[in-house]
């Protein structure tokens, strides 16, 4: 599309804020924080967002503003004048590329936990547990209701004194909108009640933040509208608050929000993954905007570029929110821009980067394993300056980024894979309907391999003569791993894998037992493929959950499906070996915890254990390798080239990445190669 036409770069004018374009990245907490304040790692994520083009990134996604609010998951603290210095410092790397910037704050109310930190209790309107956090707040007192709103505008003040462009109230899940709804509302004063009653510490808070801020300062809202809950905010209700906040002329803009986040199923919603519609609440958003008198954001699973379009041009939003879309590619604007839409590098939908919030970390993406690595990772390879023959083998995830990054350097890359086309496991995973999204990972690499002229040799299962025919500088095995079925004392003859279930190999039986020792996607999405195959099925696991490893916004879906069809989840039992009797298999089970052996009966076993390396071609050519295939871990992290010579004799480089190492995920076998391959 023509810039001068497009929609998406079209500037905004927000209050006196010119914007150069309609994109913007939404706050939210990658956990990048270094004792709670937006250090180096946290300042560079989002600078090269500004290098990439985007018109104003948001940041400090629950940013706290007074310490009975714990942090939930690396949230910065705004309590503080500790953090002004780091808000310059993140201003101006931003600014300097001509980018807006701005940090949510807030209270999580009782969406945290007392046990972190200062061990305070969690604090709400009323005693009413959230289900995530699982915290038993405090009843707020009036004096407190008054300390925090007072924390409200202190913490306005920093943003503004740290060169900040703006700030976004929040009110979703959290503290304020825990007022408005009377589910979670069941005070007798002045606070509770009625509806005016309900949004007067809001009413508050926004009058102290102006109080402290000034009214030139642009001070918006992030607030649910509708929580899609039976006894929870109402569309009706909800417009009535925004009308009441907006109508004051003291808020300059709205972030539509639609769903509930105390439960992980409602999380599901408001944060959709793959398997779910584009821009599923865009219409939502539309009815709201033609409501209301001042600009408004949205932000919910926007992933591609046409979404974005639509969403502005049909009058959905004024600045559209692409927030996970530039985790995966920080550089959107830039190549649409250039008229490179094609070389975008595509959000899937893997939710791998809020999961892992929930679970402990911090957001990484799936397929972009730069993203929150900037100080050690480039997002544009540099060349090398010298050429080297480079031999890749095995076109999986791993494989493709070897050459990708191999390529980029400049290097005379051939891959040698010996099925008919890329994508390894992927593939596998990718016949699961729902799950389908995942080849945007394969179709970008690949992509990107053919940009590169890499030469790609399909349906060439090469053995160690082949590699060493092509006089390789260096050698990179990504050939991957094979169902691990070492784990059964007996029986591995009579089971089924995973894999034979989704590439055909095997179909599945009326009534099936599924195991999964392995706790990822891989089993629960090949139950569901059985269940929708029409089959009966048990699910079993020595884990104390069923899909262990399986994140907040991923498992609900899963669940679902189980309820649905009446699959029995069975948990602790760990399977020992599986022989046959009368026509039936029977697996023998093991639980820990009273030390019992159980039977269970069923036409079809289907396990699931990981992978062992298909390492053969990796061993055949290790004695023949200058560094017998050692790795210097030092200067692997720190980033520095691999220069170990075990064998002065040996004639190339011997490496191996991803699961022919060992067993893990995708995003693994993509760091692997990456840090791997930008020092060769």
């Amino acid at each position: 599309m023509n810039p001068n036409s497009d929609p998406l770069l079209q500037s905004f004018q927000l209050k006196h804020l010119h914007l150069r374009n309609r994109i913007i990245s939404t706050s939210h907490e990658p956990a990048y924080s270094e004792d709670m304040l937006p250090k180096l790692r946290y300042q560079l994520y989002h600078e090269e967002k500004a290098k990439g083009g985007i018109a104003m990134t948001m940041f400090g996604g629950s940013t706290l503003v007074d310490r009975d609010s714990p942090p939930a998951f690396g949230n910065l603290y705004a309590g503080s004048d500790e953090i002004v210095p780091y808000f310059k410092q993140l201003a101006h790397r931003v600014h300097q590329h001509g980018t807006a910037v701005m940090c949510q704050i807030t209270h999580l109310g009782r969406r945290t936990s007392p046990y972190v930190n200062d061990w305070l209790p969690t604090v709400a309107a009323s005693c009413v547990r959230e289900p995530a956090h699982r915290s038993f707040p405090k009843v707020l007192e009036v004096e407190d209701i008054s300390r925090i709103a007072k924390a409200y505008g202190a913490a306005a003040r920093r943003c503004l004194d740290g060169d900040l462009d703006g700030i976004e109230i929040e009110g979703y899940g959290h503290l304020l909108d825990g007022f408005w709804a009377q589910r979670t509302n069941r005070r007798t004063d002045r606070y509770g009640g009625s509806l005016e009653n309900r949004i007067r510490f809001t009413v508050e808070v926004i009058d102290e933040i102006r109080n402290q801020v000034g009214s030139d300062y642009i001070v918006g809202i992030r607030m649910v509208i509708d929580e899609d809950l039976e006894d929870g905010l109402e569309f009706d209700e909800g417009m009535q608050i925004a009308k009441i906040l907006t109508d004051s002329g003291k808020l300059d803009f709205i972030n539509v929000i639609k769903g509930h986040v105390d439960t992980d199923e409602g999380l599901s919603h408001v944060i959709p993954n793959m398997g779910t519609p584009s821009g599923p609440h865009l219409e939502f958003t539309a009815a709201v905007r033609s409501d209301l008198k001042l600009p408004v954001f949205h932000a919910a699973r926007i992933a591609d570029v046409a979404t974005a379009r639509h969403a502005v041009a049909s009058g959905c939003v004024d600045l559209v929110g692409m927030t996970r879309a530039h985790m995966a590619d920080p550089h959107i604007v830039k190549k649409i821009k250039q008229g490179a839409e094609d070389q975008i590098r595509p959000c899937v939908g893997a939710g791998y980067c809020i999961d892992r919030i929930y679970m402990g970390g911090e957001a990484l993406c799936i397929h972009n394993p730069a993203t929150g690595r900037e100080e050690q990772i480039p997002h544009i390879v540099p060349p090398s300056k010298t050429n080297k023959r480079i031999v890749v083998v095995g076109a999986g995830p791993a494989g493709l980024e070897a050459a990708r990054v191999c390529g980029e350097r400049g290097h005379d890359v051939v891959v040698l894979e010996a099925a008919d086309q890329p994508g390894g496991q992927l593939n596998t995973a990718a016949r699961v309907e729902r799950r389908r999204e995942i080849l945007g990972v394969v179709d970008w690499l690949y992509g990107q391999l053919q940009r590169l002229s890499v030469e790609m040799r399909f349906n060439h299962y090469a053995e160690a003569e082949d590699v060493i025919r092509e006089n390789p500088d260096a050698v990179i095995v990504a050939t991957g791993g094979s169902p691990n079925l070492e784990f059964l004392k007996y029986g591995t003859d009579l089971v089924t894998t995973t894999w034979d279930i989704l590439d055909g190999v095997a179909t599945p039986h009326a009534d099936v037992l599924i195991y999964d020792d392995n706790g990822q996607h891989q089993a629960i999405s090949c139950a569901e493929f059985i269940v929708h195959s029409g089959s009966s099925v048990k699910f079993t696991t020595p884990d104390r959950h069923v899909a262990e490893e399986v994140g907040g916004t991923n498992y609900p879906i899963y669940y679902k499906l189980f309820y649905e069809n009446n699959v029995e989840m069975i948990v602790s039992q760990r399977l020992i070996g599986v022989e046959k009797q009368n026509g039936t298999l029977v697996g023998h089970f093991y639980n820990e915890f009273d030390r019992s052996t159980t039977r269970r009966e069923a036409s079809q076993i289907v396990v699931e254990h990981g992978t062992l390396p298909n390492d053969e071609l990796y061993f055949e050519l290790k004695d023949n390798s200058l560094n017998k295939g050692i790795v210097d871990f030092d200067a692997l992290v720190n980033g520095a080239p691999q220069n170990s010579v075990a064998n002065p004799d040996g004639s190339y480089q011997l490496f191996r990445v991803g699961d022919a190492v060992a067993s893990r995920n995708i995003h693994a076998a993509l760091y692997d190669s990456l840090r791997l391959c930008l020092q060769i």
